[in-house]
């Protein structure tokens, strides 16, 4: 029997449903394989069992020819292959967990493969949000949150900005058409950030002046 875990959602990506006023605006996930490139450092890994490959050959043609020291060293192949599989296997899943919400008032992380949860960030909490933006048009926009907001980046990882751990920087990672999400973003933000908060006085008050 299927099971879907988020099936309890009354919004896809969201906790809730949306308050009176509030839309969705945009929605979208990392692209995995951006994802196991720039976050779990995919080539990096391939590269370094490659070296080790090398290294090893380069020992062992001192005691036998060049094609038996590399069969002999093939093992570091097969090992960085494994590797760099759950590499991305991790990427992927990561990807399917998450989902970037862009509303009129907040934007919204629901991130967590094993461990879900949802990091709700209204604009009035974002100083700035800086695009990492690649060639192929997918990027990261990492969120600068304002005051004593706090998140653990440990937990948040890797929809963070890498290596912002004393202030974390909540991110959306990975995701395509990055240029456009952000410009989104920013129409929303000021919008909201502009819009005059109205106060209703009591009569007593009212009275009292």
């Amino acid at each position: 029997m299927s099971h879907d875990d988020f099936a309890i959602e009354p919004i896809r990506g969201l906790p809730e449903e949306l308050p009176e006023g509030e839309e969705i605006l945009w929605q979208g996930s990392p692209n995995w394989w951006a994802l196991a490139r720039e976050s779990l450092a995919l080539y990096w890994v391939a590269g370094y069992f490659v070296v080790l490959f090398l290294w090893r050959v380069i020992v062992a043609t001192e005691t036998m020819s060049l094609s038996q020291a590399a069969v002999a060293s093939s093992f570091f192949l097969f090992l960085g292959g494994f590797v760099c599989a759950l590499l991305m296997m991790t990427a992927f899943v990561q990807s399917r967990a998450a989902v970037y919400t862009v509303t009129n008032r907040r934007v919204a992380l629901r991130i967590g493969a094993a461990l879900s949860m949802t990091l709700n960030l209204p604009y009035t909490w974002i100083g700035n949000a800086n695009l990492d933006l690649r060639k192929s048009g997918t990027g990261t926009i990492a969120f600068e949150l304002m005051g004593t907001t706090r998140f653990s980046y440990l937990l948040c990882w890797p929809h963070v900005r890498p290596w912002r751990m004393a202030r974390t920087e909540p991110a959306f990672r990975c995701i395509p058409e990055a240029a456009k999400v952000a410009r989104l973003i920013a129409d929303a933000a000021e919008t909201r950030v502009s819009e005059p908060k109205i106060t209703r006085v009591g009569d007593d008050a009212l009275a009292a002046e």
